[in-house]
């Protein structure tokens, strides 16, 4: 499941489900005014430029579930274009935190090879994102049985537990290399609002407590009147008039967020019963990459 995304430099059920196979080509963002974009290749390292070139290539590794099955591409390019990062993703669809831990004794929907750790060993990252709406339903096996409706409580706990469990183990395996993490907020919750706010100052605490980063990638995903108010559409930004594709409807000056069968997602496309990167250009999807990249590039060393 593990995809290493290495791109050139020139180029810029409802909750279980990824993307879908494409209809009209892979979603690319159109390149920002002052970069000219190039088709993606993968397992390519970055091509010399005239910019200055960094003293090391940035490193960076994403895990998560189906919101970040469906970003993972269109992140890897954003991180290209922004700092010219070696990309590492293997995010899985319907997963948690708990899912990525070593060492458990439950049945997970990660393979081994695949948790946080080990990757972390094989790749030596400089950072490691993290996207995890957090399951709260009860489908992974590894949270034995502890849902958000039934156990409250226990759900907050165990979230946090595994917050500071997943922490230790990525800076355990990073050595002296430790990597920050980049915890990635989430963005409103149509069902259950409270419980994604929660989760999101599990984050924040999880992130002053051991030095790390957050990136509020889900407040650009929020509208104005409320950081944890639910729509499906928001005004266009000037990005997005500037790239027309991305302003759904401009005679309204609003764009698309989700499809209106999906009210969590924010790839435009389908989702189908075998999840991949999201297939279609989606405002949302960039929105949410965008800010994960910048906050990437505002920490880099």
């Amino acid at each position: 499941m593990r995809k290493p995304w290495i791109v050139g430099t020139l180029m810029a059920g409802l909750l279980l489900g990824g993307c879908g196979d494409p209809s009209s080509g892979p979603q690319q963002a159109p390149p920002a005014p002052t970069a000219p974009a190039a088709p993606a290749t993968a397992h390519q390292r970055a091509a010399a430029t005239t910019d200055p070139a960094p003293t090391r290539t940035l490193s960076v590794l994403y895990l998560g579930d189906s919101i970040a099955m469906e970003n993972q591409k269109v992140l890897g390019q954003q991180l290209e274009s922004v700092v010219h990062a070696r990309y590492t993703s293997a995010p899985y669809s319907g997963t948690t935190l708990c899912d990525y831990l070593e060492g458990g004794r439950q049945r997970s929907l990660v393979p081994p090879a695949d948790k946080a750790a080990a990757l972390v060993r094989a790749v030596h990252p400089d950072f490691v994102v993290l996207q995890f709406w957090g399951n709260s339903w009860g489908y992974t096996p590894c949270m034995d049985g502890i849902t958000y409706d039934s156990a409250r409580s226990g759900y907050f706990a165990r979230y946090t537990e595994d917050a500071a469990r997943l922490t230790e183990q990525i800076a355990a395996a990073g050595g002296t290399r430790r990597p920050r993490i980049v915890w990635v907020l989430q963005g409103p919750d149509p069902v259950t609002p409270d419980r994604v706010r929660r989760v999101n100052e599990t984050y924040l605490r999880q992130a002053r407590a051991s030095g790390d980063l957050v990136s509020d990638a889900g407040g650009t995903v929020s509208p104005a009147s409320g950081r944890y108010i639910w729509t499906r559409y928001l005004p266009c930004t000037a990005y997005e008039h500037e790239h027309p594709v991305y302003c759904t409807e401009p005679a309204r000056d609003r764009t698309a967020l989700h499809r209106g069968d999906d009210a969590l997602h924010f790839c435009l496309a389908p989702t189908t019963s075998t999840p991949k990167p999201c297939p279609v250009r989606s405002p949302g999807v960039l929105r949410i990459t965008r800010e994960i990249a910048r906050t990437i590039a505002a920490h880099r060393t």
